[in-house]
């Protein structure tokens, strides 16, 4: 055989991996959307077993038995959820009580405009009958699709049980204590691998945990501080306000835009100047800026950097494939992925996209 035979075997050969992990990712793809209700527990619970496991840690050094430990972190973290909830469900129910008032002030300030609107609606009417596309004459039939409040309740009930699934098994897991991390590392077939998955799962553990917890101390500043200029600004609810600061932050991108679009709507049917209006809003997207360009690079460090593309994707992506659950483990499922990119060789060069620092190897 010659070198030209061995040069195109190998091309082949090499052509052959190509289709093959191709086709690998358009699989995961077919699986994530489909069997969703399957899969994002799945992995909720194991970046929930990520974030918990060093305390968990921490808590056998201290004599407390793994179960236990586990089932006593989870159960707390979960009353103070429910706590949390609990104690802004008073808040919430005063400013759904004012939405009639919000509509009317609303429909006030449209009330100059409603010609121009009423012009525009009757133009494109004439439009649709120029080209053809007018209703008249056309019979259907339309299916009523289920109602506003049946759909919210369908949600609610499906995140509740996909959380409480995660909750499970994140408790299977770290009750289990090393023995789930020891039967990945068995799997390896060589002492070489075996080394190798143990740094990966060290590693991967370390930083998400440290991304997760520094996140969660981040945004809950963000809301301390949104919910007290609003209050000496005025606004009602600012401590339901920081909250909402707090929660939406952890989505990216998206987050303080929906927040500060939700609260310029609200301030709107609350002041009658626009001018006074539109400075709770301001101040709202003003913190969240801040924090996103400046505190958050800083505190994260280069460490946990990832290349801003590649968190836009990443939560358009898994955005797609599970909705808003999905978009908010669209950043710690990349943080993994740039931990096991970084670790395995084959798949250097997408870690390289991944993380936002530049390789100084030559």
């Amino acid at each position: 055989m010659t070198i030209k035979d061995d040069k195109d075997i190998f091309q082949v050969l090499q052509s052959i991996k190509r289709v093959l992990v191709y086709l690998a990712v358009l699989l995961s793809s077919v699986i994530f959307y489909f069997g969703k209700d399957i899969v994002m527990p799945i992995v909720l619970g194991l970046l929930i077993s990520l974030a918990l496991a060093p305390i968990v840690r921490l808590m056998q050094q201290a004599k407390i038995p793994a179960p236990l430990a586990a089932l006593a972190l989870v159960a707390v973290l979960s009353s103070a959820f429910a706590m949390g909830v609990s104690a802004m469900s008073e808040p919430v129910g005063q400013m759904l009580s004012t939405l009639p008032d919000i509509g009317a002030k609303i429909q006030g300030y449209i009330q100059p405009y409603q010609p121009t609107i009423d012009e525009i609606s009757r133009a494109g009417q004439r439009v649709d009958q120029l080209t053809g596309k007018s209703d008249e004459g056309t019979q259907g039939v339309i299916i009523e699709g289920p109602g506003l409040i049946n759909s919210a309740t369908s949600s609610v009930a499906t995140g509740i049980t996909t959380v409480l699934i995660a909750l499970l098994l994140s408790v299977f897991i770290l009750g289990s204590g090393n023995l789930f991390y020891e039967k990945l590392v068995a799997s390896a077939p060589a002492l070489s691998d075996k080394k190798r998955a143990i740094k990966i799962i060290n590693t991967v553990e370390r930083s998400v945990s440290q991304y997760l917890l520094t996140i969660t101390i981040i945004n809950a500043c963000l809301g301390i501080v949104v919910g007290t200029l609003l209050y000496l600004f005025g606004i009602p609810n600012a401590v339901l306000w920081g909250v909402i600061a707090a929660a939406f932050n952890f989505l990216p991108f998206l987050g303080a835009i929906a927040g500060a679009l939700f609260l310029a709507t609200v301030s709107l049917g609350m002041y009658d100047s626009f001018s006074a209006a539109i400075l709770p809003p301001i101040i709202y997207y003003a913190c969240s800026a801040i924090e996103g360009n400046f505190i958050t690079p800083i505190v994260v460090g280069q460490r946990l950097q990832l290349n801003i593309v590649a968190v836009f994707l990443s939560v358009a992506i898994w955005g797609w494939l599970w909705g808003l659950a999905g978009a908010l483990m669209a950043v710690p499922i990349l943080v993994f992925l740039s931990v096991l990119c970084a670790n395995v060789d084959s798949l250097r060069v997408v870690g390289h996209f991944i993380t936002g620092r530049v390789s100084t190897n030559r």
